[in-house]
């Protein structure tokens, strides 16, 4: 137990300063935005310094551990702590929380409100990393739906009260499962219940049980992955939400998913997902590809995109099903590189839609003369999406494929088909980015009505931009600077529970 509740104060900081918003000058927005970027700047510095002085990296072993007794009554506890898996989606969660924050400055409708629930988003995403109680991790995932809803309901497209109302039905649907996962493994064969991760890792179930339990979690992180076919919400969330929104949901949200399932379904329940490894390196192929084919029938940008980040996220189911260390640390790897890529992409659509005024691929061209810096921007970011060497797709991506290929339970045929489906998924990859600059960027179809609009990045924008590319290179460069910090745990998770 450490004598200052570091974890405690990242957790509520954000959340708790967004608080005071109200009651600040109502002299123009220009206090709310600095106010606001401060209070995630000092939390993101904050989570850097527990990180850098309070962290070991070469030790699995959760640390700076909290516990509080919350709700006596049903062992509720204010339980958190951090490992290797949590500190690399912290520091993401941080660092693209500060840039959305800064991206979000056009906002002048409402301003409180749109950015004391950023804050508030910011919370709960902390707060789920970081929690070791099942009932703290649900209460943290519900936490995230309120704000998401009313930053899409209120600051959305035409068509974000549908978007919204079935982003609120889908999650919160699957959120349920959670809940209900979580009690039959607290109460299961106990005479009182336990919720600490800790002492669930040497709770054992059978079998049966443990499939049942896995599916109720594994339905929850399906939605939020998302894994089809519960993808449907996310095209229409990212087409309506406001680009700050999208990069919070493609740099943070979609991750929570991912996180959950290596944290409570593989370190939790090992046998099952032993039993479903397969079926999950089966759906990340199909879903490879399918969203992949979608995307490049698209002609929405942002749906384009959207629909890329779920063909991008097969690539964390296969590596989390290919149960090795390097398809799992590529898994990870995958996770924070697309958060990078994600967000810079969603970003750089929201700016050229401020532009342009639309999103509709097949009314622009030509745009990239009148915008030479958004267009260099544009097409780096799609670069590190397709996987271009020497950015962090590409490692990501490469470990994945190794790793499946490294699992000895697979038989080689089913290795064989895998790996093509992957090869097809990456050539596909460039087939929809590049056409989609192509059709941004080239030609003459744009109206000369609106060039005068055409304005090229600003300071602002490309500091964001650069910001977000900076450790895109930097990892694709030097992957090991990162996988260092998860390896330990990775190995821990295997070693312990599959090998």
């Amino acid at each position: 137990m450490n004598h200052f509740p570091w974890l405690t104060s990242i957790v509520l900081f954000p959340i708790s300063a967004g608080l005071v918003i109200p009651f600040l000058p109502s002299t123009g927005n220009k206090i709310i935005r600095w106010y606001t970027l401060g209070v995630c700047l000092l939390e993101f510095l904050l989570i850097t310094y527990i990180s850098c002085y309070h962290y070991q990296y070469n030790d699995h072993l959760i640390q700076l551990k909290e516990d509080y007794n919350w709700i006596s009554f049903i062992h509720f506890h204010w339980r958190l702590g951090i490992d290797g898996l949590s500190i690399g989606l912290i520091l993401l969660t941080g660092f693209i929380t500060t840039l959305a924050t800064l991206a979000a400055w056009p906002v002048t409708r409402n301003p409180r409100l749109f950015y004391f629930l950023m804050l508030a988003m910011y919370s709960g995403q902390i707060g789920l990393f970081v929690s070791q109680d099942i009932l703290l991790f649900f209460f943290m995932w519900e936490l995230e739906l309120l704000p998401v809803y009313l930053l899409l309901a209120m600051w959305g497209g035409k068509r974000r009260l549908y978007a919204a109302t079935k982003f609120i039905l889908y999650t919160a649907a699957g959120s349920l499962f959670i809940l209900i996962g979580g009690l039959i493994m607290a109460f299961y064969n106990s005479n009182e219940s336990t919720f600490d991760f800790q002492l669930l890792i040497n709770k054992k179930y059978p079998l049966e049980l443990e499939i049942i339990i896995y599916l109720s979690f594994l339905v929850a992180y399906a939605v939020k992955l998302p894994i089809i076919p519960f993808h449907t919400w996310l095209p229409d969330t990212h087409g309506e939400a406001h680009y700050s929104t999208c990069m919070l949901l493609a740099g943070i949200l979609l991750k929570m998913g991912a996180y959950g399932l290596i944290r409570i379904n593989m370190e939790l329940l090992p046998h099952a997902h032993s039993f479903f490894a397969p079926w999950l390196v089966i759906l990340g192929a199909i879903q490879i590809i399918y969203a992949a084919l979608t995307s490049l029938s698209q002609r929405n940008l942002k749906r384009r995109i959207a629909y890329s980040s779920v063909s991008h996220m097969g690539f964390v189911l296969i590596g989390i099903g290919s149960i090795t260390n390097l398809g799992l640390n590529g898994a990870v790897l995958q996770m924070i590189s697309h958060g990078l890529i994600g967000a810079s992409l969603f970003f750089l659509a929201g700016i050229s839609y401020d532009r342009t005024r639309t999103l509709v691929l097949d009314q622009m061209g030509g745009i990239g003369l009148f915008m030479p810096k958004i267009f260099t921007l544009f097409s780096s970011c799609s670069m590190a999406s397709l996987a271009l060497p020497g950015m962090s797709g590409f490692i990501a991506e490469l470990m994945i494929f190794l790793g499946v290929i490294e699992n000895p339970n697979y038989s080689s045929l089913f290795k064989i088909i895998i790996v093509i489906i992957q090869g097809i998924g990456i050539i596909l990859t460039p087939i929809y980015l590049l056409s989609m600059l192509r059709q941004m960027f080239y030609g003459y179809k744009f109206s000369n009505i609106l060039i005068p609009y055409l304005i090229d990045a600003g300071p602002r924008e490309i500091f964001i931009l650069i910001c977000l590319f900076f450790p895109i290179i930097g990892i694709g460069v030097y992957p090991n600077f990162v996988l260092s910090i998860w390896n330990s745990k990775i190995n821990f998770i295997l070693s312990n529970n599959f090998f």
